[in-house]
């Protein structure tokens, strides 16, 4: 096996060459030269393989990407770093080890809606994990790193093997013991805590139906069912009507943009709840309920997170505001609020939604460069930024939404909130 030869001293060494040469710019053809001058052909386009996955593994994985092995599905699968330990410092708080307490700033009486979860593992013995379906370990690296010591299983030989190098390339071979396995027979009944994360992606790209989830989700839930805590990373999209009755259902976002959704099943922790990354802010259901109004001088966006948890209520009384529309997730108010839950934008101008007027408006405005959002809009972005013909130098927002079942567009400038 190619992989295996990569472990290897004269491996490593063909793996180093071509990172350096990827680093450098090299010309694929020109490198894959290089290489076969002193390594066979299987070695070579193994090594330029792994080149060039680590660098873009980068943006998931940071510094760890220049000594971590990947696939191309399993890098396309894996949690970014700064997501994944998140939940895995927060899995040491929810999931105690047999004898020990679980707690949570942020789920005990008192915790308002907003605050920070203490992601800082608490001291004690080492609570044992069952990963199913590890992937490349990213998420075996970041339990392990939060103090799990680490059981992981996948069907696929290769990436088993994968994650087994980059447990030792970590450092973290006395913590982590990976095999392969049928997710569907592994017993989660010895462990603190069972980890899940289903295959969701096949030949034909991303898989959104959770039944088609491999395991598949009825799988999967059996196998919680024999977990003493279990915590199950899933797609954003998950339908609400499927998670579990007495779980929490915790979405997260990083830097604005949603990344996945987990499912804390056991814990103390039920409901629904937003998380944003960095900052680790987290927001809950408060009990406020949003009318909708008039059009108000400003717009807020909320964060992704908040929106897939089904909180934009709770934004929307942050900000003393009202929705646009009952079924359209922009928040409208007459008061500038600074919140890291909603993005802030000033509005200029509303008028029903027409190419013409909106192609006239941004011309007279000069405005040669539009950041286009929509919800609730069957308008095709890309047509519509083409067929508006922008001159200028100046910039602008235009959100395209729909008000009491009519399209209308609202222009816009972004206010800084910091």
């Amino acid at each position: 096996m190619a992989f295996r030869d990569l472990l290897e001293p004269a491996g490593q060494k063909a793996l180093a060459q071509a990172v350096e040469l990827a680093a450098a710019g090299a010309d694929p053809v020109v490198a894959a030269t290089t290489l076969r001058r002193s390594h066979p052909a299987d070695l070579t386009a193994a090594a330029l393989t792994q080149a060039a996955l680590r660098r873009r593994a980068e943006a998931k994985f940071g510094a760890d990407a220049a000594v971590m092995y990947f696939t191309p599905h399993g890098l396309e699968q894996a949690t970014r770093t700064q997501v994944a330990t998140h939940r895995a410092h927060r899995a040491r708080l929810l999931a105690a080890p047999a004898g020990g307490t679980r707690t949570e700033r942020g789920t005990e009486p008192g915790a308002g809606p907003g605050t920070a979860l203490d992601t800082e593992p608490g001291a004690g013995p080492a609570a044992r994990v069952l990963d199913v379906c590890c992937g490349i370990g990213g998420d075996v690296i970041a339990l392990a790193r939060a103090g799990f010591a680490v059981d992981a299983v996948d069907l696929d030989p290769l990436t088993v093997e994968v994650a087994r190098a980059n447990a030792a390339a970590l450092g973290l071979s006395g913590l982590v013991d990976v095999r392969t396995a049928d997710a569907v027979e592994a017993d989660p009944s010895g462990y603190d805590l069972l980890f899940a994360d289903p295959a969701r992606r096949g030949v034909r790209g991303r898989i959104f139906d959770p039944m088609a989830y491999s395991p598949t989700w009825p799988e999967v839930l059996d196998l919680v069912a024999r977990a003493r805590t279990a915590c199950l990373k899933v797609a954003p999209g998950i339908p609400h009507e499927l998670v579990p009755g007495g779980a929490e259902a915790e979405w997260v976002s990083h830097r604005r943009e949603v990344k996945e959704a987990a499912i804390w099943i056991g814990t103390e922790a039920s409901g629904r709840r937003a998380t944003m990354l960095p900052s680790g802010a987290t927001l809950t259901p408060s009990g406020a309920e949003a009318e909708a109004g008039p059009v108000g001088r400003y717009l807020y966006e909320p964060d992704g997170a908040a929106i897939r948890a089904h909180l934009v209520a709770e934004v929307a009384e942050m900000v003393g505001g009202h929705l646009l529309d009952p079924r359209i997730a922009y928040i409208t108010g007459d008061g500038q609020v600074a919140t890291e839950w909603a993005s802030c934008y000033e509005i200029t101008d509303v008028m029903p939604f027409s190419l013409k007027h909106l192609r006239s408006a941004l011309r007279n405005r000069k405005v040669g460069n539009v950041t286009i959002k929509k919800r609730g809009s069957a308008v095709d972005i890309e047509r519509l930024r083409k067929d508006l013909r922008l001159s200028g130098g100046n910039s602008a927002v235009v959100v395209l939404t729909r008000i009491d079942d009519r399209p209308f567009v609202l222009l816009c400038d972004p206010v800084d909130q910091h």
